[in-house]
């Protein structure tokens, strides 16, 4: 899958993308379900955080997989706007030296999922 970090229509790519397309991307992608569980888990997120999509697949994203992020910046968000398409500069803390991340937020009521792609700095 041909696709970049800042596409305007990402949501709509991975929203169609297999666990094979996700996996050829450039950055990390993690889809959840509404409730934050993470439903997959692309490779190069895998890479980046040295967490095997065995192990965070099924999980709770902002409690159990990266408390990092549960806070007003990331998970707050999530949880409280209906649409979300939002690129913030941010780093990542837990379990890893600090590694400096944009994030992408994408959420859509209509959509299955909503995804948080990561792409280093």
């Amino acid at each position: 899958m041909d696709c970049k970090f800042m596409d305007p229509d990402l949501l709509d790519r991975l929203e169609a993308a297999d666990d094979t397309a996700l996996n050829a991307l450039s950055f990390g992608v993690v889809a959840m379900s509404e409730d934050g569980v993470v439903t997959s888990y692309n490779l190069p997120e895998s890479r980046l955080s040295g967490l095997s999509p065995a192990n965070v697949v099924g999980r709770n994203f902002f409690s159990a997989v990266a408390p990092c992020t549960n806070n007003f910046l990331v998970a707050y968000r999530f949880e409280t706007e209906p649409a979300l398409d939002a690129v913030i500069d941010y780093v990542f803390t837990l379990r890893i030296k600090p590694v400096a991340v944009r994030l992408r937020l994408l959420k859509q009521p209509e959509r299955r999922r909503m995804y948080l792609a990561v792409e280093l700095r």
